[in-house]
């Protein structure tokens, strides 16, 4: 299959998720459909509670859709068992959370390792993946700190470094820079930038800061759960185009 003939990693048909609260039914996607190729680097922007997370979820395999289809890296996700969709997900996504969730006791090294303790891989083959993470992110000197003995930004990075150790089809960021200063996020997006350019990782983002947005090839906005139509975007919430921020961050 030629290149302009393969399908998108993500294709969603009518992807609808509806929370229950004891009697009351509460819509968080209504009818998304969206298509990602291979390759490419989409933001999702909304107001909050519009479904952007839960969205990311679905497609992580995370949450399950109430009705619709999902199908990402050529797998229809509602055809797998929890045990196969546990299994999947470890192989094909890398999750990037707003928080870091790093272990506060393990080291960065021991951080990353940590998806790796699901696989065959030998001791020496987790150590080899985990210092080629640490050295892609720019923390090969930090593999034995606590993230207490990090900055934000180095935490993050260490946080990335786990969601690309297992070299995931896919990497998933849900608000990477939300919890850093400027300078911080700038960085953590260089670095996103450089996974998807120089590596072909698929990323998509959610994103409240316009500014992460620039880097993304594109835009989709939700509202209320309903995915807007391509090309819209909300009042406060257009990305920063490229060219209005060169010069402003460093490459990892």
């Amino acid at each position: 299959m030629s290149e302009s003939t393969k399908p998108p990693i993500i294709q969603l048909r009518s992807l609808s998720r509806v929370f229950r609260r004891d009697t009351f039914e509460v819509p968080a996607l209504e009818e998304v459909s969206l298509d990602v190729a291979e390759g490419e680097f989409l933001a999702l922007m909304g107001p909050s509670g519009s479904g952007k997370s839960t969205l990311l979820n679905v497609i992580a395999g995370i949450d399950r859709a109430s009705s619709g289809s999902v199908a990402v890296a050529g797998t229809n996700l509602s055809t797998l068992s929890e045990k196969a969709l546990t299994k999947w997900r470890g192989e094909t996504v890398g999750f990037v959370f707003q928080f870091y969730n790093l272990i506060p006791v393990l080291t960065a090294f021991e951080n990353v390792e940590l998806p790796l303790l699901l696989t065959r891989l030998s001791k020496k083959e987790r150590r080899d993946h985990v210092e080629t993470a640490l050295r892609v992110v720019g923390l090969e000197d930090r593999m034995k700190h606590l993230p207490r003995q990090l900055s934000g930004g180095e935490e993050q990075r260490v946080g990335i470094a786990r969601a690309i150790v297992v070299d995931p089809r896919l990497i998933l960021a849900d608000e990477p820079t939300g919890d850093l200063d400027q300078r911080s996020a700038t960085e953590i997006m260089a670095l996103l930038d450089t996974l998807n350019r120089d590596f072909g990782k698929t990323i998509v983002m959610v994103t409240h800061d316009a500014r992460a947005a620039g880097f993304a090839h594109r835009l989709r906005v939700l509202e209320k759960g309903r995915m807007l139509p391509e090309g819209a975007v909300l009042p406060g919430l257009a990305p920063v185009p490229r060219a209005a921020r060169e010069g402003t961050g460093a490459r990892p």
